[in-house]
């Protein structure tokens, strides 16, 4: 080969590299974005979330624990940031209705017995409304994780106050037209096994899976509703 020649290929190889995409490429896919708010229990599950919706969303949390609602009152501003989000999963509740003692020796302080009740029912009520029409001025479809089980022998939880919540949380998200993904009735069918111990709300990673798997098919329904309309 002539050494113009090979200059010339040499040449045409390196614009071939750093030459820009022709209009006719197209573009790549931007993701919807979804946003995850809620506690220990969602920091369980996500994992799993995010695996199976791959390449189908981009899921995010809000970092650390949720905690109750008086928390999330205190950071929702900063947890949806300036994101334009497509779909918002979230859930408050298991630390409301937590009775707390600072002397207690259970790991939060828990102490159903001697502790105080973290979130009355009525005012639990209030501040989910304030959190709800806060979520909806986002714009994202809404979807309202319901709280999880209770078992007997919790520490610091009333077994049976997980259905009052719910009841209260049920009558919001009616007022405000939003979507229930029903974690409660699922995770109350749970064998026992899914639990770390008797007693504790939460789960082995079978059972966060199963819960994950729940959460991800709700958020593709909420996201196939989102493209239709």
């Amino acid at each position: 080969m002539k050494p113009t020649t090979l200059l010339v290929s040499l040449a045409a190889a390196v614009l071939s590299v750093f030459a820009p995409a022709s209009a006719a490429d197209p573009a790549p896919k931007e993701l919807p974005k979804v946003l995850i708010i809620g506690d220990s229990i969602s920091i369980g599950y996500t994992p799993f979330v995010t695996k199976q919706l791959k390449g189908e969303a981009t899921v995010s949390r809000n970092p650390g624990n949720a905690a109750h609602t008086g928390t999330g009152l205190e950071k929702i501003d900063a947890w949806l940031g300036d994101t334009r989000w497509d779909v918002i999963h979230f859930n408050w509740g298991l630390h409301d209705l937590c009775y707390r003692n600072p002397d207690a020796k259970q790991q939060g302080g828990r102490d159903k017995v001697k502790g105080t009740l973290t979130f009355p029912l009525e005012q639990y009520e209030k501040n989910l409304d304030l959190l709800v029409t806060r979520l909806k001025k986002t714009g994202a479809t809404l979807i309202w994780a319901t709280t999880t089980f209770v078992p007997e022998g919790e520490a610091g939880r009333i077994a049976g106050d997980d259905k009052k919540y719910n009841e209260a949380a049920a009558r919001v998200m009616k007022k405000h037209g939003v979507a229930t993904n029903d974690l409660h009735a699922l995770s109350a069918g749970f064998a026992a096994d899914l639990f770390v111990r008797p007693g504790d709300v939460h789960y082995k990673p079978a059972g966060y899976q199963k819960l994950g798997t729940q959460v991800a098919a709700s958020i593709r329904t909420a996201l196939k509703e989102t493209k239709r309309n």
